[in-house]
């Protein structure tokens, strides 16, 4: 154990060692182009393949993959990051980071309106790390929901307006400081255009008046990034946020298939599905079904299924036989799927919220509808107890990997990336069937406490009408908590609960 210590403690020294000798290498490159009256030197930072906008500009790419560093790699890139602005003081403005636009090569799957699926991209050269996110945006099951939300919500469903470069956020940043664990991978971005959950393989008719394709878009790009470097990878990562976590579940066996048949048999697929996971649970009120947000979720993944001759995985089929919808809630499909996945879900998740009819206004809610929510937690809770790479905080929110706030949420004192970087330990260091991490590196994370946003790093929550953001304590009393009531029910004094919620226990 200490020899392992010792050589990991070397390497790291070798590894700083090593962009302390390039970084002064190439200041002095720079410096002489300055005595000759070259341009003023450009800021360069420990990142891959930066992208000069500055015209007959030339610069040497040294690319490096810092996942040899195990431990405390957050002071080490703070040591990186301090010594590259020590040797380049000038700002970073001219570096470009955003990832590219690029239209499918294969036309004949595009989005709901038939223009051009299509993905954004930045590429890492030297890494052998690959990071695809499915985008999320609700889904429509019918030709009436589907007109009235390409009316209002078209980009969700035709590329003619995309911008031609996306700036990465979250997981998906270049910064180091924002993406500690990632930052330096191949970062490819999958616009929702197909309002499927992606998992259509319909062509537009005459009776649909749209396409639906989200799993052969996800197909289409991945065999198109092959030719972009894919196909040298080591990890492909795919996640998605909402929609986009439901499409992880159905799409991350696929595309290992996928690979596996054209013959990329090297590359580690691995899936990470943010607030994907929902529940197919009784509705608080129910109502029919004449839109996505009032349809209960049983009911309108059932009718969207057939509308958008959906696609599941294999095993969850074989599992599920005439009932394939089951397939798209996360408890059922879990099982049923071999690649690695690690899953992240709010214990109160919005959008779950409003599909059950639990509409929260700010007006305080009736004791029915505090029980509900509760439950709620408790029965998302029960369905992740068995899988051993997930992060469930108790707060009321939707989404996050994505969010700038993602690295401030933690239970149990461990952040999402702290987290997801002891997943990958564990399955670089183990085989692919053991899913169990290094010592002191959990990966099943879940707050116990009962209420909405009883966990103190929670994101933010501000009044709907005065806008001042809100404290625990003031967040539940706004809404219509009892004290009084919930102690009792505890068996514990009012101040000492008050107490308790103030400090997230």
């Amino acid at each position: 154990m200490n020899s392992d210590r010792l050589r990991q403690r070397m390497r790291t020294v070798k590894l700083f060692y090593s962009v302390l000798l390039l970084a002064l290498l190439q200041s002095g490159a720079l410096e002489g182009r300055k005595s000759r009256g070259g341009r003023n030197p450009q800021p360069r930072r420990a990142q891959p393949s930066p992208t000069y906008r500055g015209r007959g500009d030339t610069t040497e790419s040294f690319s490096l993959d810092f996942t040899a560093v195990e431990e405390n790699i957050d002071n080490f890139m703070t040591q990186v990051k301090n010594l590259a602005q020590s040797l380049y003081p000038c700002s970073a403005q001219n570096l470009d980071y955003d990832m590219k636009l690029h239209f499918l090569e294969n036309t004949s799957v595009t989005c709901n309106d038939g223009s051009p699926a299509g993905y954004y991209m930045k590429e890492s050269k030297g890494s052998k790390r690959w990071l695809v996110f499915l985008e999320g945006g609700w889904y429509c099951f019918n030709r009436v929901n589907c007109d009235t939300r390409f009316e209002t919500m078209r980009r969700l469903m035709s590329s003619t307006k995309w911008p031609l470069s996306k700036t990465g956020t979250g997981i998906l940043s270049p910064l180091p400081e924002e993406n500690p664990h990632w930052w330096n991978a191949n970062m490819v971005f999958i616009p929702y255009c197909s309002s499927d959950a992606w998992s259509g393989a319909a062509a537009r008719t005459d009776q649909s008046g749209y396409a639906f394709m989200g799993s052969l878009i996800v197909k289409e790009v991945v065999k198109e990034l092959l030719g972009k470097g894919l196909g040298n990878a080591k990890v492909l990562l795919l996640a998605g946020s909402s929609a986009g976590g439901t499409g992880v579940l159905l799409n991350v066996d696929r595309v290992a298939e996928l690979l596996e048949e054209l013959g990329h048999t090297g590359i580690q697929v691995r899936g990470l599905s943010d607030s994907g996971w929902f529940l197919d649970n009784k509705q608080y009120r129910c109502t029919d079904c004449l839109d996505t947000i009032s349809c209960a979720p049983t009911d309108a993944i059932k009718r969207g299924i057939k509308y958008w001759n959906g696609v599941v995985p294999d095993r969850c089929k074989q599992a599920h036989l005439g009932e394939e919808w089951n397939c798209f809630f996360g408890y059922r499909v879990y099982p049923t799927i071999k690649s690695p996945v690690f899953v992240v879900q709010w214990l109160f998740d919005e959008a779950q919220l409003t599909v059950d009819n639990i509409h929260l206004t700010g007006q305080p809610l009736q004791e029915g509808q505090w029980r509900y929510i509760q439950n709620l937690g408790s029965e998302l809770r029960n369905t992740l107890k068995d899988v051993p790479a997930m992060f469930a905080p108790a707060c009321l929110s939707h989404e996050v990997i994505t969010r700038s706030y993602w690295m401030d949420i933690q239970v149990k004192g461990t952040s999402l990336p702290r987290a997801l970087h002891c997943w990958d330990r564990s399955l670089n260091d183990n085989s692919r069937n053991n899913k169990t991490a290094p010592k002191g590196c959990p990966v099943h994370l879940i707050d116990s406490c009962p209420w909405p946003h009883c966990n103190p790093t929670c994101p933010t929550v501000r009044d709907q009408f005065t806008g001042q953001e809100m404290n625990v304590v003031q967040f539940l009393m706004h809404m219509g908590f009892d004290v009084q009531k919930m102690a009792q029910q505890q068996g514990m004094d009012p101040g000492k609960l008050l107490g308790m919620l103030s400090s997230g226990s």
